[in-house]
C-alpha cells in the first residue's frame, strides 16, 4: 500500500515584503512551488487550512495582547521587537500559519505523520511577538489538543537553531506539555527561558556533535515522557550557511537530523506534526532545497527506508 503524506500549505503564507526586509517570505510560495517538482510530488496530498479563531488564541495568549494584535494596536517599540511592521495583510497572514499549524495537528493524529510548509513561531510569548515571531503556533496547536481530548501528553522537538523561548514559558507550568529545546547557546535570544529540557551547542558546531546530541536525549524523553503526540520544529537555521546560524551542520546532517526524529518517533507509533522553522538563507533555491528535506525524509520514513541507527554516523541522504 502506498502512503500519501499530508501536507497544510495557503498562498496566503506568502505575503509582499519591502525587497530590503531581512525575513524571507517568499520561502514559503517557493517552497510550494518546488514540492509540485519533486520526484515524490504524487505521493503528497495537499491541504488547505483556515485562520485560527480568537479562542483558540486566547488559550495560550493573553486576551489582551490577541485583541492588540488583532486590532492593530502594536506599539512601535512591540512592532520593532517581532521585525515586523503591524498591516492587515500580516495579520492574516499570520493567523493562516497558526491555522495551519493546528490543521497539521490534526492530520497528523489521524494519518500518522503530517507537515506544514509553514510554522515554528516559537518566540512569541503569551503577551507579546519576538523574532518573527506574532503568535506561538506550536503552543495553540498544542493547547486546542489538549482541551479537545485529542492527546494526553505532548513533546515538542524544536530543532531550531534558536531557542523556543516563547514556547518554554507558555508551557512552564504545564505537565502535559515537555518541551525540548536543541538550539545554539550564543544564538538568539539573548536572554534564554527554561525548557523541561535545553540542550545548548556551541558555535561552529558539526554534524557528528550534532547528531549525537540528538541521539543521547531524544529516545530517553520519549521513552520517559510517553507522549502520543509530538510538534517537530525542523528549523534549517542550523545550517553551515544560514546567516543568522552560527553551527556547521552540512546538507547531510540535516537529512540524517529529520530522518531520525521523524522515523525515531514513527517507529513507537507516535503521530508527528512537523513545521519547517527558521531559515534565513538569502539564495532561496538553498534554502528551499534545505526545507524541501523535511518533506522527503516524512516520505522515506512512511517507506519504511532506514538510516544507520547510530545518526552520528549517517553519511547519505535516503532518496
Amino acid at each position: 500500500m502506498i502512503h500519501a503524506l499530508q501536507v497544510v500549505h495557503h498562498p496566503g503564507y506568502t505575503i509582499p515584503l519591502p525587497a530590503s526586509h531581512p525575513f524571507p517570505m517568499a520561502k514559503f510560495r517557493a517552497l510550494r512551488e518546488r514540492l509540485d517538482r519533486v520526484d515524490f510530488a504524487p505521493r503528497l496530498t495537499f491541504h488547505v487550512p483556515e485562520s485560527i479563531t480568537p479562542e483558540h488564541l486566547e488559550r495560550v495568549h493573553s486576551p489582551e495582547y490577541v485583541e492588540a494584535f488583532l486590532g492593530g494596536r502594536i506599539s512601535q517599540r512591540d512592532q520593532k521587537r517581532t521585525g515586523f511592521r503591524w498591516s492587515e495583510a500580516l495579520r492574516e497572514r499570520t493567523l493562516l500559519e497558526v491555522g495551519g499549524t493546528l490543521l497539521t495537528l490534526r492530520l497528523a493524529l489521524a494519518r500518522g505523520l503530517a507537515c506544514n510548509t509553514a510554522g515554528g513561531t516559537h518566540h512569541a510569548h503569551p503577551d507579546f511577538g519576538s523574532g518573527y515571531c506574532l503568535l506561538n503556533d506550536l503552543a495553540v496547536a498544542a493547547a486546542a489538543a489538549l482541551d479537545e481530548g485529542l492527546a494526553k501528553r505532548i513533546l515538542i522537538v524544536d530543532l531550531d537553531v534558536h531557542q523556543g523561548d516563547g514556547t518554554a514559558v507558555i508551557f512552564d507550568r504545564e505537565p502535559r506539555v515537555f518541551t525540548l529545546s536543541m538550539h545554539g547557546t550564543g544564538n538568539f535570544p539573548v536572554t534564554k527561558q527554561r525548557s523541561d529540557l535545553d540542550i545548548p551547542l556551541p558555535a561552529g558546531c558539526r554534524d557528528d556533535e550534532y547528531l549525537a546530541e540528538l541521539a543521547d536525549h531524544l529516545p530517553g524523553v520519549l521513552a520517559q515522557f510517553r507522549p502520543d503526540l509530538v510538534i517537530y520544529d525542523a528549523g534549517v537555521d542550523v545550517h553551515e550557511t544560514d546567516r543568522l546560524g552560527r553551527l556547521n551542520v552540512s546538507d547531510v546532517g540535516l537529512a540524517a537530523r529529520d530522518h531520525y526524529v521523524l522515523s525515531t518517533c514513527r517507529t513507537r507509533d507516535i503521530p508527528v506534526a512537523a513545521v519547517i522553522g527558521g531559515g534565513y538563507d538569502r539564495d532561496l533555491a538553498a534554502l528551499t532545497d534545505r526545507h524541501e528535506q523535511l518533506f522527503r525524509a516524512a516520505v522515506a520514513v512512511m517507506d519504511g527506508a532506514t538510516l544507520p541507527e547510530e545518526p552520528r554516523n549517517a553519511c547519505m541522504v535516503v532518496e
